[in-house]
């Protein structure tokens, strides 16, 4: 009777995983006998196969939840109209109640057919078995073999808790009572501003900023949180976890973050390779519609790194809504576990982010100064202007208000408070992050990114005459027009090739140096942190400023005509590549992140 209870209020099961090569015997010795009876050789290439009366059931339930969605979604404007045809009366509402009761416990007879279909289904119950066994007891062997299952996450146990460290809150001080820190917006104070009744007037504003940001706003700067569309994409989500599992022996897990959000992630360790970049960690954080089981965790994969996919808050397996404090804490606890838990030194870790997904990348870059390098594809420096480039002119003073208060990703922010390795890639054809058209390649707020950060670290070299340069060369949109917007010839800038940089005056060492370059696909991954060894370009922050005051202003001319050889946009759009598999299987990669552009390499 036990057993059929659990099998009622158990998961959903989706997958039993196929078996992989690292865990068959060889050929012609039998293998060693488990806890765990394996199934047929067919069923670990096939997706759970539930019984009829499990089947049909499920597909009820599902259907009443995706009416349930739409009702919820809906439901302000059914309570306007019900309101309005008056069907909101007492009258009304106590017949509407006992039909809402009856299909509630027809739903709940639904589920108690579906817990039968599975308790005689004997692969439900080998399942559940293992589940149970793991809460009770969160051994190596108990999680290896529930590993073999994919089912619905919320019933995964929890691997690594935000307060495992030990040493974390001497440290760092620890989190405050919202969770990590910020870098919030600084009040103004102008007169009597802070009076009670100055803030009595804002309340309307305040209150209206807060409805926006918790129902509209959060779904349009993060669409991949909206359950319809997880719906929609669950059969391609299963198939990219199953993919990181079986052809890459990705290991899954659950993250508790300070918040109580879950976080679910994807590890694949290469340090076991042949190759040395195995030794390095790639954090992946994804764009407002992305998850890691289809999104940029292929790019360093393919290059033989080893990689941790997480996704966000409300996204796929992950629970609570993704607002930056959301974010910042589920952030915060992904790099805890790579460095606590898998073992990885902050100096071995870079963070890669695409998109929306450089406000993650930049939070963990400022909060853990040493990590290696920080790479950003498609990102931007302000949230602020993208939105009012969506919303009406009669918004602007609500929608900026709504930004700074509740939806506040400053990039730019804080990556100028990171003082380590930085690669941008800009796409001049992005229509995301331009104000304007995606023809306009000056509105790309990726030029601004790249303004900011030049600014903060180099603020001589960056004065008037430095930022109409650099301005001048962002505008182009090819290899001809960036060759002729340059520097007056006596600078040599705008003349064929650009000059080596072996010819500067000799740079003093650093233990940091910051390169901005390009990075394709087609040439893989930086072997290690973009160096001035193996990039042939540094920045230096505070000898860059103090070397101008010195040796005159023919550095300026070598400096940005570097960057040009080495930042050259890319030509290709924006967009997400199409799932490709792990190396060494037989699957051509079809999906490329950027087409390649020019033939001169530096």
């Amino acid at each position: 009777m036990a057993k059929l209870l659990s099998c009622v209020l158990g998961p959903r099961l989706y997958k039993i995983y196929r078996e992989r090569d690292s865990e068959r015997a060889p050929s012609g010795v039998p293998e060693t006998p488990t806890s765990v009876t394996t199934p047929p050789s067919s069923s670990w290439d096939t997706y759970y196969q539930p019984r009829a009366l499990e089947k049909h059931a499920d597909s009820i339930l599902a259907l009443a939840s995706v009416f349930w969605s739409i009702s919820y979604y809906s439901s302000p404007f059914a309570a306007f109209y019900l309101y309005r045809k008056g069907y909101l009366s007492l009258s009304k509402v106590v017949p509407f109640s006992h039909y809402a009761g009856t299909l509630l416990l027809l739903l709940a007879g639904v589920a108690c057919l579906r817990g039968i279909g599975r308790w005689t289904n004997p692969q439900y119950r080998q399942f559940i078995t293992i589940l149970e066994a793991t809460h009770r007891n969160q051994s190596a062997e108990n999680k290896r073999q529930l590993a073999n299952y994919n089912f619905d996450f919320k019933s995964w146990p929890v691997d690594f808790h935000w307060e495992e460290p030990s040493s974390r809150k001497e440290s760092r001080g620890g989190p405050s009572r919202q969770g990590v820190a910020l870098l919030r917006p600084e009040p103004l104070h102008r007169g009597t501003a802070d009076t009670l009744l100055n803030r009595v007037k804002k309340l309307p504003c305040q209150i209206t900023s807060y409805l926006v940001a918790h129902t509209l706003g959060r779904r349009m700067l993060y669409p991949g949180s909206v359950y319809l569309l997880q719906k929609a994409l669950m059969p391609v989500l299963l198939q990219g976890q199953a993919r990181l599992v079986e052809e890459c022996n990705g290991r899954r897990a659950k993250l508790l973050a300070f918040d109580g959000n879950e976080i679910d992630t994807m590890f694949v360790d290469r340090r076991g390779s042949a190759e040395p970049q195995g030794q390095k960690l790639v954090i992946c954080c994804e764009g407002n519609a992305g998850f890691y089981e289809v999104g940029c965790i292929s790019t360093p994969l393919e290059a033989g790194y080893s990689v941790l996919g997480w996704n966000h808050p409300g996204f796929a397996g992950s629970t609570g809504v993704p607002f930056p404090q959301n974010e910042a804490n589920a952030m915060d606890v992904v790099v805890q576990f790579a460095i606590h838990r898998l073992g990885f030194q902050p100096q071995d870790i870079i963070i890669y982010a695409w998109s929306i997904g450089g406000f993650t990348a930049t939070w963990a870059a400022m909060s853990y100064p040493d990590i290696s390098a920080v790479i950003l594809d498609a990102s931007f420096d302000d949230l602020v202007p993208l939105a009012l480039k969506v919303m009406p002119d009669s918004w602007r003073g609500l929608v900026t208000r709504t930004v700074r208060q509740h939806l506040n990703l400053n990039n730019a922010e804080q990556l100028c408070r990171y003082q380590g390795p930085v690669l941008l890639i800009r796409r001049t054809k992005d229509e995301i992050i331009t104000t304007t058209v995606p023809e306009d390649i000056m509105s790309n707020r990726g030029n601004d990114l790249l303004l900011k950060l030049l600014q903060y670290r180099y603020p001589r070299v960056m004065a008037e005459e430095g930022l109409r340069v650099v301005r001048q060369w962002l505008e182009a949109s090819s290899q001809l027009e960036e060759g002729a917007r340059g520097c007056p010839e006596a600078c040599g800038w705008g003349r064929g090739k650009a000059r080596s940089l072996t010819r500067l005056p000799s740079l003093p060492a650093q233990p940091r140096s910051t390169a901005v370059g390009r990075w394709r696909r087609t040439g893989a991954y930086p072997s290690s942190a973009p160096t001035r060894q193996n990039t042939g370009l540094t920045f230096p922050g505070v000898w860059g400023r103090t070397w101008m005051q010195t040796e005159g202003s023919s550095w300026p001319c070598f400096w940005l005509r570097s960057i040009c050889t080495t930042l050259r946009p890319h030509t290709a759009p924006r967009s997400q590549p199409r799932t490709s598999r792990c190396p060494g299987t037989s699957s051509d990669h079809s999906g490329t992140r950027s087409e390649r552009v020019g033939q001169e390499e530096t």
